[in-house]
């Protein structure tokens, strides 16, 4: 598990999220599928900056999702799943 002291709010995701994403993004709840917490997310815990920004469940520590910077992209992998989507942006 990554060292909790480390992390930094799920406010962070807003400014990267909103690139992609037609709404505010701090005004979206998450639900952890391992130890049902819900909360908005601003709780999520975050790392990063490198190679990407990975949000945790602040309960658990389960994968909420993973967002990775690329030349002309935004990757983002929702949960723990293998498969992400690829936005382009400016």
């Amino acid at each position: 598990m990554p060292d909790t002291a480390a992390h930094l709010d799920g406010n962070c995701l807003a400014g990267p999220l909103s690139e992609i994403l037609s709404v505010e993004p701090t005004t979206a709840w998450w639900r952890c599928p391992e130890c049902a917490r819900s909360g908005p997310l601003a709780e999520l815990h975050v790392y990063g900056p490198e190679p990407g920004l990975t949000a945790r469940c602040p309960g658990c520590a389960y994968i909420a999702l993973r967002l990775v910077r690329e030349e002309g992209h935004i990757w983002l992998t929702l949960g723990s799943g293998t498969g992400a989507f690829r936005f382009p942006v400016a």
